[in-house]
């Protein structure tokens, strides 16, 4: 085993060590206080809530809505927003869901928490399922494809969430399972329109939340702590290698910050091994599956897709701050992607069962970098309206690559994906709460792309109005 390998498996160890030990420290503390009575659903502490959020859009530069994807409509330019729509999209404020949470009161300030939460796409009463979006428009050309994207909701019964711990209000809250990680909480926290896939680019676009790859805004086989004592706050994160051993597929994170007077600053670390990022099968690949002696050969096409491994490190902060009706919000995260330290092979199960059939673990011959950024106000117009103005942006920088037989880098142009490029995006919207449970929306976003980031468009800018509403329970 490497240096590298024992390194990584004892900071591991030690992190998961840590995590445990803050579920157990001494049993001396009051009990958690029951939720208050807000008419939740709720029968001995087990609570049951959700919400459903369709709305209608209208883009003149995108790809039909699909069934299976979280957002449904892209939202932001794509290299396929080929035609003019106007379609019911789902999830457009935020993701319906059906969740089923509890607590129960174990010994002196310690209790059990669990959550387990469904994600589904109220158009279609599918089960969410970005990766299933990918397969469908499989040896497809561009002009005949639905919105197709990649995620970390993949058909699972829990798409959400499906994790357990314990918590207490001295000594901080451990869980396991299937969750959020704290990257993807603290961007929501910190995004003036928290995570929305309408209005946001860090919530239609699942690199800031994921670390680099959308695939990673929730772990699997994960322990996570967070710690929270007089307005400052730490959080560890860890998810196990596959095999339990090195580090392929493994990840950590750890966060820090605080509140005073109304600001709120965190800071945030992550590296991911093997994170993945899925797409599409071109038609060439397809032919690939059916001809023997292809690595390929014999794979679905109903269940394959290819993908891209890299090994990803992000630094982040993050801040806001309330004053009145308004509340101001910024943040920057650097992602930096390298060829995977242990290659994945053809054949690898991926997230819901799917299948890589084609697998690039040597995209990057130079490590990319790239720049995410935002800010915004919100305003509290009146208690029932809220009002978000937000900019949000991309910036790569250009790698090396193997393009066109040739290695290709150093470059600003639209001619190759690797070149440097922005993306740039700008929202408004307005959202009025009729009842506690019942919200109506308004709003849109405008994206446009440029150089590298704009490789392969046809269009390089759109803009998404959309009206809608939602209901929580």
């Amino acid at each position: 085993m490497s240096k590298a390998i024992r390194i990584h498996n004892y900071c591991g160890a030690a992190l998961a060590a840590a995590l445990l030990a803050g579920s157990g420290l001494a049993h001396a503390q009051g009990a958690v206080a029951p939720p208050p009575d807000d008419g939740a659903l709720t029968w001995h502490g087990i609570t049951l809530s959700g919400a459903v959020d369709v709305g209608l859009q209208y883009q003149p530069h995108a790809a039909p809505v699909s069934d299976y994807y979280a957002a449904g409509g892209y939202n932001l330019v794509q290299a396929d927003s080929l035609r003019s729509i106007t379609g019911i999209t789902p999830n457009n404020l935020s993701q319906s869901n059906i969740t089923l949470s509890g607590i129960e009161p174990l010994y002196q300030g310690f209790s059990a928490i669990f959550k387990a939460q469904t994600l589904f796409q109220p158009n279609s009463g599918n089960l969410t399922d970005g990766v299933k979006s990918l397969v469908l428009n499989n040896g497809k050309a561009a002009k005949a494809q639905t919105n197709g994207q990649d995620s970390d909701a993949a058909g699972q019964a829990f798409a959400g969430a499906l994790y357990g711990g314990v918590t207490s209000a001295t000594f901080g809250t451990a869980t396991y399972g299937w969750q959020t990680t704290l990257l993807s909480d603290a961007v929501v926290q910190y995004d003036p329109n928290a995570g929305s896939y309408a209005f946001s680019l860090v919530g239609q676009s699942g690199t800031a939340r994921g670390g680099g790859d959308t695939q990673d805004k929730r772990f699997k086989n994960s322990l996570k702590y967070f710690l929270n004592y007089s307005g400052v706050h730490f959080g560890a994160m860890y998810e196990f290698a596959d095999d339990g051993s090195g580090t392929a597929n493994s990840a950590y994170q750890f966060q820090l910050g605080g509140n005073y007077a109304g600001l709120s600053v965190d800071v945030l670390y992550s590296k991911i091994y093997d994170a993945i990022s899925v797409g599409s099968l071109s038609a060439a690949q397809v032919l690939d599956l059916q001809t023997p002696g292809n690595a390929a050969y014999g794979y679905s096409i109903s269940n394959s897709v290819s993908g891209t491994i890299s090994d990803n490190t992000t630094y982040a902060i993050l801040a806001s701050y309330g004053a009145g009706p308004f509340k101001l919000f910024g943040a920057f995260e650097r992602v930096q992607f390298a060829n995977p330290s242990t290659p994945l092979p053809v054949g690898f199960d991926d997230v819901g069962g799917y299948i890589l059939a084609f697998v690039n673990n040597a995209k990057y011959l130079t490590e990319k970098e790239q720049n995410i950024y935002w800010g915004g106000v919100k305003w509290t117009v009146i208690p029932k309206l809220d009002v978000t103005a937000a900019f949000y942006g991309y910036k790569a920088d250009s790698y090396e690559t193997i393009a066109e037989g040739a290695v290709v880098g150093n470059c600003s142009t639209i001619k190759h994906g690797n070149c440097s490029g922005t993306e740039s995006v700008g929202s408004l919207d307005a959202v009025y709460h009729y009842t506690k449970r019942f919200d109506g929306y308004i709003g849109a976003m405008y994206s446009t792309v440029s150089d590298g980031l704009a490789n392969g468009f046809t269009n390089t800018s759109t803009i998404n109005p959309t009206v809608g509403v939602r209901f929580k329970f």
